[in-house]
């Protein structure tokens, strides 16, 4: 009897080291995953604290969770399940979505860029004015265009286990969308509130530390301004990206070799820091690959006659228009008689 219970206890030993060497391997697995998206990430941390820019106060930290919920959802109930049934049984449709979703992330930035040369970029609500119909429109905006960089974030941890079996290969994927949901708001929560944080140092007692507060709160403006443009240069440089490795994967090679041989051409000539002027060469490519492909769908969708933008665009010129002509024959309207 006391030897079987030895062995049972041994067996027992045996299995709870195989667990714990598993669960180090998904783990470790978890880490290359994620450090393989960390480019992605870097985007989404520029893009993000856009949506807030200009918002009052009292709510960035509200509209920042609910962002990051919706990131947490978008990954876990929809990219998760279709990335890991689409790896298991159509592996070969991973490609064209994510094209086309990095068409979608080139539209969104040149339009950015397109509003702002043309003159019809949105006016920014004061904090007071935006109402719970626009705020809720502003989180749905940048939940849309968190879920194609939480899909390529996605996609590119899946293929760093695409070896592993199917249970471990989810496991990590769950780990990836927490670890990096998290790491994501909280360092754009940090942003987002760092005048807040200036404005609680400037009322210390210490000089360094007031210098530094006040500092923080002049800085803050400006940094939010330049990450609002950083964000725009992310959404072109990663669908751009996408739809370069994507042509390739697909067999049209000869863009990827274009880009690519730029890339070693900068690597070669800058030995001391090639690695540096490869990479920045590789994503300058990208950023005008997604600018010609984002401008190609902007003129599509607001200039060019059939588009569903400038049907409406026209729509408001003409009543615009039969407005100032009714005016011009009718005369002003009348103002009503003084009681």
């Amino acid at each position: 009897m006391s030897a079987g219970l030895f062995a049972l206890l041994d067996d027992v030993a045996v299995l709870a080291r195989l667990a714990a060497a598993s669960i180090d391997d998904v783990g470790a697995a978890a880490g290359r995953a994620s450090v393989k998206a960390a480019g992605v990430v870097v985007d989404d941390t520029a893009v993000t604290p856009q949506y807030v820019h200009g918002v009052a106060a009292q709510r960035e930290l509200p509209i920042i969770r609910k962002i990051a919920v919706g990131s947490l959802r978008n990954k876990l109930l929809f990219i998760l399940p279709a990335a890991l049934l689409l790896s298991q049984f159509l592996p070969w449709l991973l490609t064209p979505i994510l094209m086309l979703g990095g068409t979608y992330l080139c539209f969104e930035g040149a339009e950015k860029i397109w509003e702002k040369l043309s003159g019809h970029e949105e006016h920014e609500e004061l904090a007071t004015e935006i109402s719970p119909e626009a705020e809720k429109s502003m989180v749905s905006g940048a939940i849309r265009t968190d879920f194609i960089l939480s899909a390529e974030i996605m996609v590119i941890s899946l293929n760093e286990v695409a070896d592993e079996s199917f249970l471990p290969r989810a496991i990590i994927l769950v780990l990836v969308a927490f670890g990096i949901t998290v790491l994501v708001y909280g360092v754009v929560g940090l942003i987002v509130k760092m005048d807040d944080i200036g404005l609680h140092l400037s009322q210390r007692k210490s000089a360094g530390t007031k210098k530094i507060g006040r500092a923080l709160v002049a800085g803050m403006p400006r940094l939010l301004t330049v990450i609002s443009v950083v964000g725009t240069v992310a959404m072109l440089w990663v669908g751009g990206h996408i739809l370069l490795a994507g042509t390739d994967d697909l067999g049209w090679h000869g863009l990827y070799d274009v880009v690519h041989h730029l890339e070693e051409g900068a690597h070669d000539a800058l030995p001391a820091i090639g690695a540096v002027v490869g990479w920045l060469t590789n994503t300058a490519a990208s950023a005008v690959i997604g600018l010609v492909v984002g401008a190609v769908v902007v003129a599509i969708m607001h200039v060019l006659p059939f588009g569903p933008g400038h049907g409406k665009a026209s729509a408001d010129e003409g009543h615009d228009e039969s407005h100032d002509d009714a005016e011009a024959e009718n005369g002003p309207s009348a103002a009503p008689p003084a009681g």
